[in-house]
């Protein structure tokens, strides 16, 4: 794929250069609690404006059903983009619309206008080839050059991921360059001993990966409420603890095809069992105690990895050549069950081989927890993305930019 740098040489001062960026940030009343996602497109976005482009940032926010939607405009994101830039950004509150156009219009070269959110138009999203061409053909009216820089958005076959660089001419901006080249890392050429950590709440999300890893990783350490479906497969009580029942005959398929492929597939053997669920915004504290694994009472539910675990993981994970890290590895938003994932991310910091953390909840809580991101030797700013890459899958961006 061609990338921003051949673009740059090419000259691009006084273009109109649409950025497709992901800056699906959370939001609580409004206000952004973790910018990180902003910052990955930082690079790219300046390095156009320096240029003189005329910089138009498109993005979704959440998931509006096609209709304007107070609660996910990227307005908090327009306006933090416009702090880390240290320069105005024009806003508009439509996509497409005469307010999109008039922002656009009214940029001088080097200057930066965002879009209103891309999801609440219909077309962003649509499964009907034709309605998400028709809403790619308004957008494509807005700009000369299309540069794909939204990693987290990859994965989905949208307009303004898929159709959209069909349209222009296009270019992957040094975010997707650089998530690329550390996703290869991890496929093609993979130092070993190689680790992988999945945690995370559903182990439905994680099979496909799962069984790709069989065959490429030398140990998998499970937790997250994920594991609770493997403990069940191994005949455990696991109390009230998220379980997915429907999903153990496979569980216990890939725990026989670790033994037999001589994969280290590693389960807690201790958890943090409480009686209820935590209240994450009082995050009082709570009364909780630390079992066995295979001693998880029947009215409670496990809520983190316990102690032993803990050391475990760090041991396994000490010697690794590259480690990639997805999920949570318990309740991390609360104190009382946030220990087991922190211990995982100060062993990748530990670490003195390849540390990748992958994306999404994973990235929220090294931020969260205090860790300093630069300790990592990459934090992804897509877990969905980054998990079907893995999977070996065409994810629909990429192949776009491809073209």
């Amino acid at each position: 794929m061609k990338t921003i740098d051949e673009l740059l040489a090419d000259g691009v001062s006084g273009k109109r250069v649409f950025v497709r960026a992901d800056l699906n940030v959370p939001l609580a009343d409004g206000t952004i609690t973790d910018d990180g996602r902003i910052r990955a497109v930082l690079p790219t976005v300046k390095a156009l404006a320096d240029a003189g482009a005329k910089v138009i940032v498109a993005s979704h926010v959440g998931r509006p059903k096609g209709a304007p939607d107070p609660a996910f405009s990227l307005l908090p994101a327009a306006e933090r983009l416009g702090e880390l830039l240290g320069a105005p950004v024009a806003f508009a509150q439509d996509t497409v619309g005469p307010a999109a156009h008039d922002a656009v219009d009214g940029l001088e070269p080097g200057q930066v206008a965002v879009i209103e959110n891309l999801r609440f138009n219909p077309g962003e999203t649509a499964k009907d080839d034709t309605e998400r061409g028709e809403f790619a053909d308004r957008l494509a009216a807005l700009a000369d050059v299309y540069v794909g820089d939204g990693f987290g958005a990859v994965h989905r076959k949208h307009a303004s991921v898929y159709d959209l660089p069909k349209r222009l001419p296009h270019y992957a901006g040094y975010l997707i360059a650089t998530e690329v080249g550390v996703l290869r890392k991890l496929t093609d050429d993979v130092k070993r001993p190689y680790v992988v950590a999945l945690g995370g709440a559903k182990v439905s999300d994680k099979l496909a990966v799962i069984d790709q890893l069989l065959g490429k990783a030398d140990r998998l350490l499970i937790g997250g409420g994920m594991a609770y479906t493997f403990l069940k497969a191994k005949g455990y009580e696991v109390g009230i603890s998220l379980l997915q029942e429907d999903q153990v005959p496979v569980v216990t398929e890939y725990m026989q095809r670790a033994e037999k492929n001589g994969v280290e597939l590693l389960l807690p053997v201790d958890v943090v069992v409480a009686r209820e669920f935590p209240d994450l915004k009082a995050k009082a504290p709570t009364e909780h105690t630390v079992v066995d694994a295979d001693k998880i009472p029947a009215d409670q539910e496990g809520l983190d990895i316990g102690p032993k675990t803990r050391e475990l993981y760090a041991s396994k994970l000490t010697d690794a050549e590259t480690v990639f890290w997805n999920g949570p590895m318990g309740v991390f938003e609360h104190p009382d069950y946030a220990e087991g994932t922190k211990a995982v991310a100060q062993a990748l910091v530990d670490s003195d081989g390849f540390t990748v953390v992958g994306g999404g909840d994973s990235a929220a809580a090294v931020r969260t927890l205090g860790f300093d991101e630069n300790a990592f030797g990459h934090i992804s700013t897509g877990g969905g993305a980054s998990l079907e890459y893995l999977e070996g899958k065409t994810l629909p961006g990429l192949a776009a930019l491809e073209d």
